[in-house]
């Protein structure tokens, strides 16, 4: 079952002339733009970053500077990275499912 929320939580209303950035997430082909945060790239593209480790509830990010713990994102290798923090780059796999997520 997905758990996802189908609907973008952020919605772009400028700088959509930048080139995009391909990526996979939740192994389902994306794009972002060059420049765009983890976070940004996500939420673009679905409603959470990921679920809360106790309540499964969904999450979207909190402090916005890398501050929180709370916008970790895990990539398809296992790697664990700051959504908010982090840029977007060509090819990466990112999951929002992950055993901390």
């Amino acid at each position: 079952m997905n758990n996802k929320p189908s609907q973008p939580l952020l919605h772009r209303v400028a700088e959509s002339g930048r080139a995009t950035v391909p990526f996979t997430l939740d192994g389902q082909p994306a794009s972002a733009l060059v420049g765009d945060t983890l976070l940004t790239a996500i939420l673009t593209q679905c409603g959470q970053l990921r679920r809360n480790e106790f309540s499964n509830e969904p999450r979207a990010g909190f402090c916005m500077m890398g501050a929180c713990q709370d916008c970790w994102v895990e990539t398809a290798s296992g790697e664990r990275l700051r959504a908010c923090s982090t840029l977007i780059e060509p090819g990466m796999a990112l999951c929002t499912g992950g055993p901390f997520a």
